[in-house]
């Protein structure tokens, strides 16, 4: 057993590694196409944010993907079927994400991970084994998710043009917006990664004095003290840069057809508002998706300590997070830079405005499904909001046969995923039982 544990540890990691080569893509790649962040930095940011997330709040994910999915109440007299089956999961989401990566394509590691389970178990127990509402809410998610990113991306970046890039006083105009657009970003990332962050706060705050806070109050607290915080920040780097472009223009004679500097000074501080948000979607990803690479881990692990399969939330060793976290990290170094490419830079031509926008409408968008209980993909989300802007700036500029590789990963993820598991997981039955 030790053995097998070492295989299907290595297996995991062979997940993780796939995983951060293609998601976190997510995170950064349209900051690296706006040019807000090289991709050394990106890769050094994400890597850190994305472990630290993973290790810190990856345990909830890998909790349902353990023990929701398949009905494990039917493998409970067979829980050797139940590991082999996890094993299956993870060769075949290892093995698509491999091959999606190599072409560049951004595919959802969710999607792949509830197709494998759901074709093992077709094949272990029968199609009755699949929980085929949640196959649908999945396909209802990979339909609207980049329809609604993609429009509440259009909306941003439709208002942002119109009162701050379109208007001859771009640098006063982005002025009285800095307080709206640290509010927002604070607001909508915050919702995601704060609640997680203060928890631990107001659990000491409520055990030392006795009184009972409500669990949202340090959150809001802190993000409006965020808030605040960039809000002045913003203002003075901004200030600082207004007055060194007007000294340079006033000492410099005019070149025929040079840059405007107020533009570049406006685009320069939404790219640090866009590598906050990159920075947030990391934290957020690696918290959520690593668990598509170590739930399986997690389930075999528990029924090689306990001799069960698990029938409910377990708990989740140290070891495998950092694992998983680990996996990610190294994906991304080594193999995440045509996935990024694909979504900063052979989508559309981004700006740190625009990639600004596309990123909040991802957030909102998972942040909207989230509270509805809808199954969504990151991957979905992003290039979604990449062609609403698009759309926005001009129809023409989408570049409309990546799209089209892109709509065909996403569309056989499932059933690939499914099939080579299905395959898999039939061959491993002749062969063993």
């Amino acid at each position: 057993m030790l053995i097998t544990l070492l295989f299907v540890a290595l297996l995991a990691f062979y997940v993780a590694w796939n995983l951060g080569a293609n998601d976190v893509a997510n995170a950064m790649g349209t900051s690296v196409g706006s040019k807000a962040v090289t991709l050394k930095q990106a890769l050094i940011i994400a890597g850190v944010l994305e472990f630290t997330g993973a290790v810190l709040f990856g345990h909830e994910v890998t909790e349902t993907l353990a023990t929701k999915i398949a009905n494990p109440a039917l493998f409970a007299a067979t829980p050797q079927i139940f590991v082999t089956g996890m094993v299956t999961v993870l060769i075949s989401c290892g093995v698509w994400l491999q091959i999606a990566t190599s072409r560049g394509l951004p595919v959802s590691s969710s999607h792949a991970v509830v197709g494998a389970i759901a074709g093992f178990s077709w094949v272990a127990l029968g199609v009755n084994a699949i929980d085929w509402s949640s196959i649908g809410l999945i396909t209802i998610g990979w339909i609207l998710t980049p329809l609604i990113s993609g429009a509440i991306a259009a909306l941003f970046y439709s208002q942002i043009k119109h009162w701050i890039l379109d208007r001859p006083n771009q640098v006063v105009q982005l002025q009285e917006w800095i307080p709206w657009l640290s509010t927002l970003l604070l607001s909508v990332f915050g919702v995601i990664v704060l609640p997680s962050l203060t928890e631990p706060l107001t659990n000491f705050v409520i055990e030392q004095t006795g009184f009972t806070i409500p669990s949202h109050d340090i959150p809001l607290l802190t993000g409006a003290i965020a808030a605040v915080g960039l809000t002045i920040i913003s203002w003075r780097q901004l200030g600082d840069k207004r007055t060194t472009a007007q000294t340079q223009e006033s000492t410099q004679s005019p070149m025929p057809n040079a840059p405007c500097p107020m533009p570049n000074q406006v685009e320069r501080l939404f790219a640090r508002f866009q590598l906050l948000s990159a920075c947030f979607v990391a934290f957020a990803h690696g918290s959520n998706d690593v668990g598509n690479a170590i739930a399986p881990l997690a389930a075999i692990v528990y029924i090689n300590r306990t001799g069960s399969v698990p029938t409910d939330g377990i708990t989740i060793p140290l070891w495998i997070l950092i694992l998983g976290g680990a996996g990610i990290v190294g994906g991304l170094a080594v193999w995440g830079k045509k996935v990024i490419a694909t979504i900063g830079e052979n989508i559309i031509a981004l700006q740190p405005s625009s990639g600004f926008c596309a990123e909040l409408a991802t957030a909102t968008t998972i942040l909207i499904a989230s509270r509805l209980g809808l199954p969504v993909s990151t991957s979905h989300a992003l290039v979604g909001g990449v062609v609403g802007i698009g759309l926005v700036q001009n129809l023409k500029s989408i570049k409309f046969e990546t799209l089209k590789g892109i709509a065909a990963a996403w569309l056989i993820t499932i059933p690939v995923s499914a099939t080579l598991s299905a395959a898999i997981f039939s061959i491993a039955q002749i062969l063993f039982f």
